[in-house]
């Protein structure tokens, strides 16, 4: 550990609780295969007082996404597909439509053109991997497949996850337990679909405070236009709210575009991507190279903005200038939160929190502290 880096930390994220700007906050940081900081402040569920601790799992909605990725590479390096692989040769009724042509590295980098679910879907729905993987396979593409970049904040859990399973007769789930957080020694600590019985160390998700009688949707979607495509991409209760995260079904289902997980689990995962940990690492450095190159980038048809990402992960920090890096790769949340590994550095950052705010502050104060003391 780097006692004045964690010090810097911890007081950093203690001032974010005690200011009421967070509720309870995670950070773990590891460099070149080794921990340097795990920090934890504030507490997890608010009702019983329930304190945040190390090991306190968080719903952090899409930067479970990399966990989905890691799967599909750990899978790939072993032989099982490859990135041109197309999808509907691993799972033939996604073909429907003149999908044929999608393929695994489309699925990965955003530009598979079947960013939405269908806009009637319930809670339930989200749930039902069979119902969804159906609509998913049965939807009509919104671009040809390569040709547009566009956020899949739900489908694409649903095309990898489903991909992983018609490959390894396991749902998804099975497998980052035996693939990946078995293997790092995180199990307890990484899910996409966590047990019942397992809730009791969740932290607690929480709005953000906003005007009376303000949605929670409203704070995150209220200044974008009424026309944006991120609008029919689902329905309005599929965004992400603290009530959505608190549901139990939400919680024990599988859908790997989001995950359950600690910011040691994540920070560990991002390490072994590029290092080795305890002696695990998940993939060689030469698919490393390959998966965080930019492997797509333009306008997001879904969001509106400039977007660039590498085989499953979005490479830079757009969000902060003073913060980008194309060395950087990694997977925000709605929320907030936030976890990458840079190639240059050998830094991997995890930052867990469960009050959703619609922005990245806790990130843009927490992680130059990381970079000035380690680059």
């Amino acid at each position: 550990m780097n006692a004045d880096l964690q010090a810097q930390v911890q007081q950093a994220i203690e001032q974010m609780v005690e200011s009421g700007a967070e509720r309870g906050v995670q950070v773990a940081v590891y460099q070149h295969g080794k921990p340097v900081v795990e920090a934890a402040a504030g507490v997890a569920d608010p009702d019983t007082g329930r304190a945040v601790t190390l090991g306190t799992v968080f719903y952090n909605w899409s930067i479970g996404k990399a966990a989905t990725a890691t799967v599909v590479h750990v899978l790939v390096e072993r032989g099982l597909f490859g990135y041109d692989t197309p999808v509907a040769e691993l799972w033939p009724e996604f073909a429907a439509h003149g999908k044929g042509g999608v393929t695994v590295q489309h699925a990965l980098n955003q530009t598979a053109g079947v960013p939405g679910i269908p806009l009637d879907s319930t809670i339930e729905d989200l749930c039902d991997w069979e119902k969804m993987c159906a609509a998913v396979a049965d939807a009509e593409p919104w671009w040809e497949a390569g040709t547009k970049i566009g956020y899949h904040a739900y489908t694409f859990g649903y095309i990898l996850g489903e991909v992983v399973r018609r490959v390894t007769g396991r749902p998804i789930s099975r497998v980052l337990e035996e693939e990946v957080a078995g293997p790092l020694g995180v199990s307890g600590e990484l899910y996409f679909g966590m047990p019942a019985s397992e809730h009791g160390r969740l932290a607690r998700l929480e709005d953000a405070p906003m005007p009376e009688g303000q949605a929670p949707e409203a704070e995150a979607f209220g200044e974008m236009p009424a026309d944006l495509p991120l609008f029919r991409s689902a329905p309005m209760h599929a965004f992400p709210t603290a009530a959505l995260g608190n549901r139990t079904d939400m919680l024990e289902a599988d859908i790997p575009a989001g995950g359950k997980t600690s910011a040691r689990a994540m920070a560990r995962l991002y390490a072994a991507l590029l290092d080795e940990v305890d002696g695990v690492r998940l993939i060689s450095p030469e698919r490393l190279a390959e998966v965080t190159a930019p492997s797509a980038s333009g306008p997001d048809q879904v969001f509106g903005m400039p977007t660039t990402w590498g085989l499953g992960y979005s490479v830079g920090f757009p969000m902060d200038p003073e913060l980008d890096s194309p060395t950087l790769f990694g997977v925000g949340g709605v929320g907030g939160s936030f976890a990458c590994g840079d190639t240059a550095t050998g830094i991997a950052f995890a930052l867990t929190k469960n009050r959703l705010t619609n922005d990245m502050n806790a990130v843009g104060q927490v992680l130059p502290l990381v970079i000035k003391a380690l680059s």
